[in-house]
Parts: structure tokens; sequence; C-alpha cells
């Protein structure tokens, strides 16, 4: 088939406006997004032609009204929601807003959650490794929860256990959303996080029927929420799931997390503690759920877990070959 011939009057680099109003056997040619000339009704992309001496070009496709026409308008159009209010900026989010050339939106603050870590033991990774000392892991597990649940995570030094030092560093970071510490929850003598809470401010529950993460805290100084964590690492990071992530999300106006969940057999016989709600972390292998958890200080309880799964306070035995379902994290 001959090609078709038309005169190109005028071209259009990227940014340009075409000057020209088209007649029948003409074109212009124009950069990929640029806007059309008027009495144009079609474009031909450049690989399907061939520019000819003078000013003459060869079409060698069928062309068709509107072909590789984008209209003015199409993607988003006057009078449409674009978003609504709650709704996560992602990529995609942010760059429509661009497209209506909007420079400025107004949005939630993320809250900002204080972490502090209590005890003399307790030492920032990556210093020597005394006797009797631990590397701080929660400070870390819960900073990775705020991040990704919506939050600010603010550690602050590690506090050592002195209650007149701890009370001292809590007045200095009441300006926080959140402030959550790590240790000290429990009824020892060191164990000071009740009593700061209780000399500051009121404790509203100590002590949750969970396994893990029992010696739990929870009250308010002034106007901030408080919340105290277990020291064990695999306590503190389960109770965050639990307790500080839906509070986190609420804050930061996201929807609720819903687990992704799997239901399969377990692997093997599993014996919970009567009277408490237990976590219990698991490996899916082979379409089972094989038992994960060591105990309440390893992290790698979580760490080489793929999920938990919920064991009624009332229920003391899961049965191998029992379906369970697994939330997956």
């Amino acid at each position: 088939m001959d090609p078709h011939l038309l005169a190109c009057v005028e071209t259009v680099h990227t940014g340009g406006v075409p000057s020209k109003t088209l007649v029948t056997g003409q074109c212009t040619q124009i950069a990929t997004g640029a806007p059309m000339p008027d009495g144009a009704d079609a474009v031909v992309m450049v690989e399907e032609t061939d520019r000819r001496d003078g000013d003459q070009v060869a079409i060698f496709t069928p062309v068709y009204p509107r072909q590789h026409v984008g209209r003015r308008g199409a993607d988003i159009t006057t009078g449409a929601e674009l978003l609504q209010p709650g709704d996560l900026l992602t990529p995609s989010r942010v760059g429509s807003i661009a497209a209506l050339g909007i420079a400025n939106i107004e949005v939630y603050a993320k809250p900002r959650v204080a972490i502090l870590s209590t005890g003399n033991e307790i030492i920032a990774p990556g210093q020597p490794l005394g006797p009797g000392q631990i590397y701080d892991i929660n400070r870390f597990t819960l900073g990775s929860v705020i991040r990704e649940h919506g939050g600010v995570a603010v550690p602050l030094p590690t506090a050592p256990d002195n209650l007149d030092e701890l009370s001292d560093t809590v007045d200095a970071c009441l300006g926080h959303d959140i402030l959550v510490f790590s240790g000290g929850s429990s009824v020892g003598e060191r164990d000071l996080t009740v009593d700061v809470i209780r000399r500051k401010g009121e404790i509203l529950f100590h002590g949750i029927a969970v396994k893990p993460g029992k010696p739990t805290v929870f009250g308010t100084i002034g106007t901030t929420p408080v919340l105290g964590m277990p020291g064990y690492p695999t306590s503190c990071l389960s109770n965050a799931y639990m307790l500080l992530m839906p509070v986190l999300r609420r804050l930061a106006r996201l929807p609720e997390h819903r687990f992704h969940t799997v239901s399969v057999p377990a692997a093997q016989r599993i014996v919970s503690t009567t009277g408490r709600h237990q976590f219990y972390t698991v490996r899916v292998v082979d379409g089972t759920a094989v038992s994960a958890f060591k105990a309440s200080g390893d992290i790698t309880s979580m760490s080489q877990a793929d999920g938990y799964i919920e064991i009624p306070a009332q229920t003391d035995i899961v049965e191998e070959g029992e379906t369970v379902e697994v939330k997956l994290f």
C-alpha cells in the first residue's frame, strides 16, 4: 500500500504550543504529550512515518479519529473526589495531588512516641558487653513497630534504676503523645516503672491475663498515656502488637490493622497456661504450624516465627493435628 502524504506546517517541541490551525492534507510534528493544534483529531507515532524532501511526511499505517490522543481532564474530571480524610498518602496519591498543581495539603500529624528503656544492666548495641549487662533490644523493636504503624519513634537515653532520676526523665518527655517504658513493670525491688507512674499520675491497670506479657502496666501522667512494657523482648514485642499498635493506628487515623491468616493443623501438641490468653509463635512448615516459641526472654521466639496462634485462657491443650488459625506477621 502506498503511503499517504501530508504537508508538515509546524514543529512543536516539548513545552511549546501550536500556532497554526490544520486543514485537510496538513500535519504538525509535536513532542509526546504536547498539545494538539486546532484542526487535528489524531496522532501517528513517528516510527510509523517517514520525513520526505521538503515538508512532506509519509504515513504508512491507517489512522482513526482520536488515535493516541489523551483528552484534557480525562484522568481527573472537574468535581471528582480525589482523596478522602484519612486516606494514606501513597506515592501514587502524592503524584495525583501534584498533577492538580496543589503544592500544600493539610495532613494529620504522626503521633510521637517516647521510648524509655530502664535498668542498670541495659547498654546500647555497639558497646562492649560487660558482666551482668544485656543489649537494649526493646528500644529497636518498639521503634520499628511505631514507625511501621504511623508513628514517630523518639528513643530516650537509658534510665538507671533510680526513682528520682527516672522521675526527672519522665518530666522531660511528657509532651509526647505516648510514653512507653521498657522494663521495670513487674513487682521487683528495682521495677520502678510502676512507682514513677503512681508517684506522678494514675495507674489504670497493672498486670494482664496474657502469655507472654503479664507484667504490663498502663496509666496516665497528666494527659499523657503511659504504657509500661515487660523487659523480656518477646513479651515486650507481643504486647506492642496487642496494645500499642491499635492505639497508634487510631491516633494516626489509619484503618484497623488486619493480619493475614492461614488455617493449618498443629504439627505437635501444645500445652498452654490455663487462665491466661496465650499468643504462641509458630512457623508454617509444609502446611503445618510448628512451634517457634522458646521463652519470653528469647527474641528469636519472634524473629524466627512466621506468625502466632491465639490460645484462649480456658484452653490448656492444643492437640497435634488440631486446626489452628495462624496470624502472619
